[in-house]
């Protein structure tokens, strides 16, 4: 970079004010968080990232120097925002891992399932488990909606993995149909509104954020 396009001293200072400011407003949105998946929790750790994101480059800009500390997650961010300003639709795309630790339970509840319905339908619905872990996830994820599943998974003989939510904004709503054949194909990262994520990889990073975006 050319001296005349370097920083100067007093952008840099500014740049480490904005950390400051931005390190005060997250700690203040962790102390009154609502909820593992508090916006406001989110929003100030994105903006912090972003502070310490220009600081360091600022820095390394005017004084060839850098920071010893890392955002998690700040590589990894979201493209720019390059969706509709008033969207009229919005997507939510999910997607949650679960290990199968407990393969009796699951067969269990499973089961259970099946011997009402054969209460109701006759004995052939009670055969539709059998030993088979595959038939008593389709019995599962058949009866119970997936956030009743993610909120009683020890019950059902899993643990939970990683977890993430995308919010993305489009202009119009989608016709009747229109994506069930791909239904992730359009996940345009430009179009992500916000996004979600849970992971054991943040529990060993030195953040509070154990839910934003990674």
């Amino acid at each position: 970079m050319s001296d005349a396009a370097q920083p100067t001293a007093a952008e840099v200072r500014a740049a480490a004010e904005a950390v400051k400011t931005a390190l005060d407003r997250h700690l203040q949105a962790v102390e009154s968080r609502e909820g593992d998946d508090d916006p406001a929790v989110y929003e100030a750790f994105n903006a912090l990232a972003a502070a310490a994101e220009a600081y360091d480059e600022r820095l390394y800009d005017r004084y060839d120097e850098v920071t010893p500390f890392e955002i998690p997650g700040a590589e990894d961010s979201l493209p720019p925002y390059a969706g509709p300003e008033e969207p009229h639709a919005l997507s939510v795309l999910i997607r949650r891992d679960y290990a199968v630790v407990e393969p009796q339970r699951l067969l269990a509840q499973a089961q259970r399932i099946a011997d009402v319905e054969a209460d109701e339908d006759g004995p052939e619905a009670a055969a539709v488990v059998g030993g088979s872990t595959h038939a008593a996830i389709g019995v599962l994820f058949g009866e119970y909606e997936p956030d009743e599943i993610a909120s009683r998974h020890k019950e059902f003989g899993l643990e939970e993995g990683d977890s993430t939510l995308w919010v993305s904004a489009a202009e119009e709503p989608s016709e009747p149909g229109e994506w069930l054949d791909a239904p992730f194909e359009q996940a345009d990262p430009e179009r992500i509104v916000c996004r979600f994520d849970v992971s054991a990889v943040f529990d060993d990073e030195p953040s509070d954020e154990d839910g934003g975006r990674g």
